[in-house]
């Protein structure tokens, strides 16, 4: 798909500025570029699933360690049929995104203040955008996802990968490569900005291919 316009997101950018100045979830030096390093790069996770599962949305999408609703917010606007539960551990975060998916009028959107390991539930997906390794990001959302783990990471996700590989590689919640897709965003973003940041995908068995050799030389 092609990136939504900016011209689309003008509220949304307008209320995380504003509350931003109140409670500081967004880097001071950032508020200008909003638009382009919060929302179109959260918007990655609708264009993976638009090349990689046909298009098909969740249900149902818990978005871990949101802070001030990214990916989450932008993902319910674009997705305004799914139901999202917005998650994070620090409360003043979950004010924000909480105040943002209301002025956004997003019945589509629940924000809890919660510890992963302490969330009740399951959900089609669970999401993140560099909330934690991700060894340590599936070990809490293991048993929280009935088909996948997808999050934007950036830096060498290939040592990340094989680190969550060489935990995981007995036991009830063992894990293989063919479980996991890397995708660099910027197939579909080319700005500098992107250059080394990914999707990543933890899926059922059911669900993905092998790690792609293309894919390891990219990441």
């Amino acid at each position: 798909m092609q990136p939504s316009p900016e011209t689309d997101y003008a509220r949304a950018v307008e209320l995380w500025k504003e509350w931003n100045a109140k409670i500081n979830v967004i880097s001071r030096k950032d508020t200008d570029s909003i638009y382009a390093h919060h929302i179109l790069h959260s918007l990655a996770i609708a264009e993976y699933f638009s090349r990689f599962h046909g298009g098909t949305v969740p249900e149902t999408v818990l978005d871990l360690g949101t802070g001030g609703g990214f990916p989450g917010i932008p993902l319910a606007m674009e997705w305004p049929e799914t139901r999202f539960t917005l998650c994070d551990s620090v409360g003043r975060k979950v004010t924000v995104a909480h105040a943002v998916s209301e002025g956004l009028g997003l019945a589509n959107v629940e924000c809890v203040q919660a510890r992963a390991e302490e969330l009740p539930g399951e959900w089609d997906y669970v999401i993140s955008r560099a909330v934690a390794p991700l060894e340590t990001l599936y070990s809490w959302v293991k048993g929280k996802f009935r088909h996948g783990l997808v999050c934007l990471k950036g830096g060498d996700v290939n040592e990340e990968v094989s680190l969550l590989l060489r935990r995981f590689a007995k036991g009830p919640n063992a894990l293989v490569p063919e479980q996991i897709k890397v995708w660099p965003v910027s197939d579909w973003l080319h700005e500098d900005y992107f250059a080394e940041k990914f999707v990543i995908e933890v899926g059922k068995t059911y669900l993905c291919s092998p790690l792609r050799e293309n894919n390891k030389k990219q990441v």
